[in-house]
């Protein structure tokens, strides 16, 4: 359901809510929010919510201005796995200057943009996200380990897939926040599992995407057990990965009058044109320096390449009018720049009639093999300084070399690594 502000004022009021969390991202894609009480909701729709910028990463390039979280209504909903008296709901927000400006590092805001970027040149695409984590056992004091919490293989059953019903009630939590899985299943890896989403717009489906991951770890946690979206948690295990497909609506008054082209015409031409600037914005698709153990093992594509039918090529393309498949990005994503620079990428190889190489073949162009070169990659992309603003693409440049410096220079990598990536992503 779609609400409008004073729906939500009138659902808090017949409904017994009396906290709002108010959800933003950091450039990073870690979910953040701040409680007020519902009684000051009206208050923090038309004045907006105060944060304290430079307490999130990426956001200090407000440099000391005011920044405000401003909800947006349409996206409410009640959070089931809180008290049911004295409720809470959540809303995710955009964020703004005091002067009403748009904050240039909100990332939903950076997604809006490039939706409407598209519907100006007559596309409309649309996304959905098949999302794998893992389920580790915890220790007497509830601590995380690393010992997965079964080790059953893909599609199996209880009682060798004891997350079954961890699964079941991330499902069905998720139905209560009105969002419908499509499918579940226990993957490859020990203690791998994963959850499909169907096709929605790209504000949504990140939105969706968002909510899943906090859904999964709260239930996990109330299961007693850690629920972990590193990309790479056990070596010589299976990683965890998003694959990200992509469709497009035509606009067919637009093109009345132009070449028309037919819709698998454009999909080929948008998935040449994430081809060509994959590269340069990995840096946002696979956003740590863990990330990068996950590619070019178990089927998780290194090479940039492309296929109707193999599972471990880059893109996926099912048939001329299905979509087609990202495979290479991971859950530690910010969803929103990832889908935003996936779209003007793809409106680049529609603009521009690009074409795919021959399906399956290997001209030796790869992913970069770690952050550092994703890094480079990134640094020298005219693509990302015409869509992403200076300060932030500076600021993202800066932060992800001082991770790989301290990464590399790491006596122990996996200690490292459980450090600042396993207990918080």
């Amino acid at each position: 359901m779609i609400y409008s502000e004073n729906e939500v004022l009138h659902y808090a009021e017949e409904n017994d809510v009396k906290f709002v969390k108010l959800a933003f991202c950091d450039i990073n894609g870690k979910m953040k929010n701040i409680s007020i009480l519902s009684s000051e909701l009206s208050a923090v729709f038309a004045h907006g919510a105060r944060i304290t910028a430079k307490k999130i990463d990426g956001f200090s390039v407000a440099e000391g201005k005011d920044l405000f979280l401003f909800p947006d209504p349409q996206t409410m909903t009640l959070l089931p796995w809180r008290p049911q008296q004295g409720r809470v709901i959540r809303m995710f927000c955009y964020i703004r200057y005091a002067d009403g400006r748009a904050f240039e590092g909100d990332g939903r805001y950076f997604l809006k943009k490039a939706m409407k970027t598209a519907v100006s040149k007559g596309c409309c695409f649309r996304f959905g996200t098949s999302c794998e984590f893992s389920i580790f056992r915890t220790d007497e004091n509830g601590l995380p380990t690393k010992i997965p919490h079964d080790y059953a293989g893909y599609c199996d059953i209880a009682p060798d897939d004891k997350g079954e019903n961890i699964r079941r009630d991330v499902c069905l939590t998720l139905e209560q926040m009105g969002i419908h899985p499509i499918s579940s299943r226990h993957e490859s890896g020990n203690g791998q599992h994963e959850i499909d989403f169907n096709s929605a717009s790209a504000l949504k489906s990140a939105d969706t995407f968002l909510s899943f991951k906090s859904a999964v770890k709260s239930v996990a946690y109330q299961h007693g057990v850690h629920a972990s979206f590193m990309p790479k948690p056990v070596r010589n295990e299976c990683g965890n990965g998003m694959h990200i497909s992509f469709s497009i609506i035509k606009d067919n008054e637009f093109f009345e009058d132009n070449t028309p082209k037919d819709v698998s015409e454009m999909l080929e031409n948008a998935g040449a044109g994430i081809m060509k600037y994959i590269k340069e914005f990995t840096i946002f698709t696979n956003s740590t320096a863990n990330s990068y153990s996950r590619l070019g093992e178990f089927s998780a594509p290194r090479n940039i390449t492309w296929s109707r039918s193999e599972n471990d090529r880059l893109i996926k393309i099912d048939s001329n009018e299905a979509p087609f498949v990202l495979r290479a990005p991971d859950c530690a994503c910010n969803p929103y720049y990832v889908f935003g620079l996936m779209i003007y990428s793809a409106l680049d190889g529609i603009e521009n009639n690009l074409s795919l190489p021959p399906e399956n073949a290997d001209n030796g162009e790869k992913l970069p093999k770690d952050i550092s070169e994703a890094v480079g990659y990134a640094e020298n992309s005219d693509f990302l300084k015409k869509h992403i603003p200076e300060n932030i693409l500076d600021f993202l440049i800066s932060e992800k070399r001082t991770e790989w410096k301290e990464y590399s220079s790491a006596y122990d990598k996996e200690s490292f690594e459980d450090k600042k990536y396993f207990y918080s992503l």
